[in-house]
């Protein structure tokens, strides 16, 4: 590896009521790595990413960024964290402010608050927020809308276009799909893979185990802890099933998992059907083990 990690977890053990939300965990992410995070509700995948962020102190353990530990001085930590973007399932837009000023927040590390200051009085960087937009396939009139007046899909978007905004050296994405319809989520899929590519990273939360192609490496947690670390392609087939169905046992307890099996596209719990819940994942896990196209490939566009 040429170079620091971008993001080194030493140990870093979380605490929780009654079990850690992270427990002992060691991570390295280096420049250019795709990196799916995988696990069922609860196993600690947002709570691995806010330490990543760090928006969350361990209680144990360390965090090194780019080599470093964290700042002491909020100065010189807001710097380190400016190479960090972060997207969140709840989007965190200011809803009171247009598209344009949201996108335009993406650059405040950048810019100081002379600047931050002036984004709220008049429109900044007009060319490169449209330029942006296309990218997510969103049109430049919104530019001037308030965020309270899109879509959820056009929300999930403009939160995705934000974060290219930032252009981060480390990009960290929690389940950033669910609210788009197969054909857009794909796409934002592959725009997300491409961004990451040297000096940058990808570390991304999913649910979906079927959406893995383009990813390099899988990280699957499981209660906290790290359960599964390696090459996307060792969870095909039988053994990779396998592995998939212990990640998933706590959300789907007596559901039992075959690489050659799989629901019809479109028909409840296949795998590109809506929603990340429970009842899609042990299709999703079969198309993934059986190496199948993921179902954002196999269903008809939707509106929204």
């Amino acid at each position: 590896m040429a170079g620091p990690p971008l993001l080194e977890l030493r140990r870093v053990t979380v605490a929780g009521r009654g079990a850690p939300r992270l427990e002992a965990v060691d991570l390295l992410i280096a420049p250019g790595e795709r990196v799916a995070l995988l696990g069922a509700s609860g196993a600690g995948k947002s709570t691995l990413l806010a330490v990543a962020n760090g928006l969350l102190t361990p209680s144990q353990g360390s965090v090194l960024w780019h080599g470093e530990h964290p700042a002491r001085s909020r100065r010189l930590r807001n710097r380190q964290q400016a190479r960090i973007g972060t997207l969140w399932q709840d989007l965190r837009l200011i809803e009171e402010l247009t598209v344009q000023q949201n996108l335009n927040a993406g650059r405040l590390a950048a810019w100081g608050w002379p600047r931050a200051l002036l984004n709220l009085l008049v429109p900044l960087e007009t060319r490169a927020n449209a330029a942006v937009l296309q990218r997510v396939e969103l049109s430049a009139e919104l530019l001037g809308q308030p965020v309270g007046a899109l879509s959820g899909g056009q929300r999930q978007r403009l939160a995705i276009a934000r974060l290219l905004r930032q252009a981060p050296m480390l990009l960290l994405a929690d389940e950033p799909l669910a609210s788009l319809d197969p054909r857009l989520a794909s796409a934002l899929l592959q725009l997300l893979l491409a961004e990451a590519s040297p000096p940058r990273a990808l570390l991304l939360s999913l649910h979906r185990p079927d959406l893995l192609a383009g990813f390099d490496r899988v990280i699957g947690l499981r209660q906290g802890r790290l359960q599964f670390d390696g090459p996307a392609s060792a969870l095909r087939g039988p053994a990779g099933a396998a592995i998939l169905e212990d990640l998933y046992r706590d959300e789907l307890p007596g559901a039992r998992i075959t690489p050659s099996s799989h629901d019809a596209p479109g028909s409840p719990g296949a795998p590109g059907s809506p929603g990340p819940g429970s009842s899609a994942i042990p299709s999703a896990i079969s198309s993934a083990a059986a190496g199948l196209p993921s179902g954002e490939d196999r269903l008809p566009d939707r509106a929204g």
